[in-house]
């Protein structure tokens, strides 16, 4: 029996099914019911601030290990929002067969961060810049490619790279929550506080408010959060200082250089990031809209993500993922109408151009962001594990989601265990507990023997009818 059948009759124009703005439950959790722009803003708006700083934190990490200067950085985070907002607009409503069209919102990865700073202390930030805008068109090529390859990763290995996904935030949120990585006041009351008020503002708005208002309980437990934080005077304004009206990203700020041993290294990183594509579209499609993504939407998403990210290399900025914040998100709110996120899609754009709206959302603290998605991060966790259900609880797959999920979290949080492997291996997986268990599946995909081998005793034969 499909889901529609058992699914509660709704009622949109009920009172309560209703947001002051005049949308209803349906319209938010549908991909193209007609909504107004402006009013589906502050649903748009959450998607932005749930990625924001996340987006930015990359930038932060290679900028500083580049040595740049604040300018050559202040151009690469201009270009980080440009990017991520132009590639939310792609994966939103697609080209051809590029772009998932899927409620997708794209941001700066953490996976490449590693060889990244890597490839800058050797050969510099120009051979990163070159390393993206190539990188970018394998995965292009391997999205247009993906029918061919797609068999190889069945339902169960997608659902271990989406709970691995899952368990790879819990140390994001866990950093937000305690103030932010390499603060100085790391795990202090004040930055406890602040999560924890943020937290419960978020809860104490779902449970309180009714209708499509719970949708921006993550909106309203930011907004408090940064009220309470202000108050504290735990906001850093310095930033707002002698900031220019407009300021229009720069087109190649970098000159590339095209070294084949950063292109490999990053090459690497894109067909792993392929992979994790996959594992984001069929949790985005579960939490969101109750099915699996299809071929198209697949192909599109991961197409779409080497399109962007070899434009953000023109801009000389990162490669772009689509961002598993916002999944987490919609497995929250169920808003996933592409016209409101087209919003936040926009916000970014603009951001872009104008510094001050850039500051405000960058002078957010980390722990107000912490305390407000660390309980989406878990909801991706659980979404895999249903994921897991859904393949089936056989024992092959209970053998390979197992051991690949103790090897990719157990041995990652040791990453000294790869300390003899070649340098590069260790850039890609030694820190990287998506890549490693998404390996290990696939490969016990491959050998392992079929189901009848691990029961204890083979199926009896159906007796022959009479």
């Amino acid at each position: 029996m499909s889901d529609k059948t058992t699914e509660p009759e709704h009622t949109p124009d009920t009172k309560e099914d209703r947001h002051p703005s005049g949308i209803s439950f349906e319209a938010l959790s549908s991909l193209d019911a007609p909504v107004s722009f402006w009013k589906g803003i502050p649903f748009g708006l959450q998607h932005v601030m749930a990625m924001f700083v996340a987006n930015l934190a990359p930038i932060f990490i290679v900028a500083s290990a580049a040595k740049m200067t604040p300018e050559q950085s202040a151009t690469v985070i201009q270009a980080g929002l440009l990017v991520a907002g132009l590639g939310t607009c792609l994966q939103l409503y697609g080209a051809w067969r590029i772009g998932s069209k899927l409620p997708m919102v794209t941001g700066i990865s953490f996976t490449y961060v590693a060889a990244a700073v890597a490839i800058c202390a050797d050969k510099g930030y120009g051979a990163v810049v070159g390393a993206v805008m190539v990188g970018g068109l394998l995965e292009l090529v391997l999205g247009l490619t993906a029918r061919y390859w797609r068999r190889f990763v069945p339902p169960i290995v997608s659902a271990i790279v989406v709970t691995s996904i899952g368990f790879s935030l819990l140390t994001v949120g866990a950093t937000s929550f305690g103030g932010g990585s390499g603060a100085a006041d790391f795990g202090s009351w004040q930055n406890l506080t602040l999560g924890l008020i943020s937290l419960v503002a978020c809860l104490a708005f779902q449970l309180l408010m009714k209708g499509t208002a719970k949708q921006l309980s993550v909106l309203f437990g930011l907004v408090v959060g940064y009220v309470v934080a202000i108050a504290m005077g735990k906001v850093d304004f310095s930033g707002f200082q002698h900031l220019s009206i407009v300021s229009v990203p720069q087109f190649m700020p970098f000159k590339p250089e095209f070294d084949w041993g950063a292109i490999i290294s990053l090459g690497l990183l894109y067909v792993v990031s392929s992979v994790e594509v996959l594992g984001d579209t069929a949790a985005l499609t579960k939490v969101g809209l109750n099915r699996l993504p299809t071929e198209r939407e697949t192909a599109g998403a991961i197409a779409g993500d080497g399109l962007i990210s070899s434009v953000s290399g023109l801009f000389g900025c990162l490669p772009l993922t689509s961002f598993a914040q916002n999944i987490g998100l919609v497995s929250m709110t169920k808003v996933v109408n592409r016209k409101v996120i087209l919003s936040g899609g926009v916000i970014l754009i603009l951001a872009s151009f104008v510094p001050a709206i850039a500051e405000v959302f960058n002078s957010l603290p980390q722990a107000v962001l912490g305390g407000c998605t660390i309980m989406m991060f878990g909801n991706i966790i659980l979404s895999g594990f249903q994921m897991i259900s859904e393949a089936g609880y056989s024992q092959r797959n209970i053998t390979i989601a197992a051991l690949s999920l103790t090897i990719g979290i157990g041995f990652t949080q040791v990453s000294d265990i790869f300390v003899h492997f070649p340098a590069l291996f260790q850039q890609i997986f030694a820190s990287n507990c998506i890549a490693v268990a998404f390996v290990v599946a696939v490969i016990l995909n491959l050998v392992l023997p079929s189901e009848d081998h691990f029961l204890s005793a083979p199926k009896e034969a159906p007796a022959d009818a009479e």
